[in-house]
């Protein structure tokens, strides 16, 4: 019954917009399609001196293996597979970025086990204690690279995971990814507030460098930013709004945060609460239609039965309370569709 569920979803999933041919012109749509996802904790099974990673061993706490990674691994193709096949995208994403990998080798061998796309990825080590950094992988036979670059978030005690900028362009037009994963809220979320601020205020100074050199940048923000789109980091700080009007007025101040409107659920779950840490946020540029833009309905979070628990309560885990339960992450995908302007 799942299984004819799950097809059923595939076939006739909400088709807000289809890759058809564009109104009026006859030609076909072009589309950059992004994904930002928190794949929970994708680890080799080797032991690494250098970082604190020995709960992911086979002779670990958390018993970690190479039958456990290859599951996983599996898990994460099929879910991009799905994605593949559902009638909105019909393809691979372009750009997807991955938080919670534990190194390139581990990432690169997970995107190699895909049929029908060949990924290249820009890595960069972070300073987190566990080793954790955010994968980035485009497709290029659709993307072509420039630059990217990492930047350290000041922080008193224990180093967190640095914020990504990346360059590309997709048919002759540039854009810029930027990619986060803050500091979480362990323990107490009024106590690490401040890390989160700190981490916020160096994306806001990547952002205000972009758009100094171009005001009209189109600009991706994506991330597991483990604050909510109206706390003080993301509303504050980096300057989060559900107002597109307003962001377009706004002479680059704000960004639109694209869970503006969303009927669905969000990509995290805590006690039986779904939040909306993991967020996309946009850019002025990105919605003048001009260049690459990101037209209404644009933006998803991606789900189907497989990914959620049995009670379709939270997303289906590797582990739950740090006992081993096979799933596919803690976190849901996130998915934007943007359009390439004729």
């Amino acid at each position: 019954m799942r299984r004819l569920l799950c097809c059923i979803f595939l076939v006739f999933g909400a088709a807000s917009w289809l890759s058809c041919p564009a109104a009026g012109n006859g030609k076909p749509e072009r589309t950059v399609l992004f994904m930002w996802w928190n794949v929970e904790n994708l680890f080799d099974a080797s032991d690494d001196p250098a970082t604190d990673d020995d709960d992911f061993t086979p002779e670990g706490k958390l018993q970690w293996t190479e039958k456990r990674l290859t599951l996983k691994q599996m898990r994460i193709c099929h879910l991009l597979s799905a994605v593949e096949a559902h009638p909105d995208y019909r393809k691979y994403p372009d750009i997807l970025a991955f938080a919670e990998v534990e190194n390139r080798h581990v990432f690169e061998e997970t995107l190699s086990r895909l049929q029908g796309v060949s990924y290249k990825t820009i890595y960069h080590e972070s300073s987190d204690p566990r080793g954790i950094d955010i994968g980035l992988a485009y497709n290029p036979q659709t993307i072509r690279p420039a630059t990217s670059k990492a930047y350290s978030v000041p922080l008193e005690g224990k180093p967190t995971r640095k914020v990504i900028v990346a360059g590309f362009s997709a048919a002759g037009h540039p854009f810029h990814v930027i990619l986060n994963h803050w500091p979480s809220r362990s323990f107490d979320v009024q106590w690490t507030e401040p890390k989160r601020v700190a981490a916020a205020k160096v994306a806001r100074h990547i952002l205000d460098s972009l758009l100094v050199g171009n005001q009209k940048a189109d600009i991706v923000v994506m991330g597991d930013f483990n604050d909510e789109p109206c706390d003080r980091s993301l509303k504050e700080v980096l300057g989060s709004s559900f107002d597109a009007a307003g962001v377009k007025r706004s002479g680059n101040e704000l960004l639109y945060n694209c869970w503006s409107g969303y009927g669905g659920i969000g990509s995290y779950s805590y006690n039986n609460r779904w939040q909306h840490i993991d967020q996309i946020l946009l850019s002025p540029g990105m919605l003048d239609s001009k260049g690459l833009y990101a037209p209404q309905e644009a933006f998803r979070c991606f789900s189907f039965f497989r990914l959620l628990d049995y009670f379709g309560k939270k997303p289906w885990s590797t582990y739950e309370k740090r006992k081993y339960a096979g799933g596919y992450s803690d976190h849901l995908p996130l998915l934007l569709k943007a359009r390439i302007a004729p």
